[in-house]
């Protein structure tokens, strides 16, 4: 199945968090805190969003860090995804 997010929407799909810290101790898996980095795996066309024309600053494939608990989660075909509006994104990783 093939998600095409609307308007200024983009999907991602959040990266793995880790799963021990730099000293060496694992976390289970209540410790761990979501994570906030994720893959962005479609882009909306942008446009007018309440009045204001909104041009994407992201692409399919930018790693971006995004508000803690934005975004409404899905699961397709097994796999979950976030889709949340572009200004949600805090930045890109490089």
């Amino acid at each position: 199945m093939n998600i095409k997010p609307l308007a200024d929407r983009v999907v991602i799909k959040m990266l793995e968090s880790e799963e021990t810290t730099k000293s060496g101790i694992v976390l289970p898996g209540a410790a761990k805190e979501k994570p906030q980095m994720a893959e962005i795996v479609a882009v909306g066309p942008g446009g007018v969003v309440d009045g204001k024309e909104i041009k994407m600053e992201v692409n399919i494939g930018d790693k971006v860090i995004m508000s803690k608990y934005a975004g409404t989660e899905v699961k397709i075909d097994g796999e979950e995804y976030i889709i949340l509006r572009q200004s949600d994104i805090l930045a890109k990783v490089e």
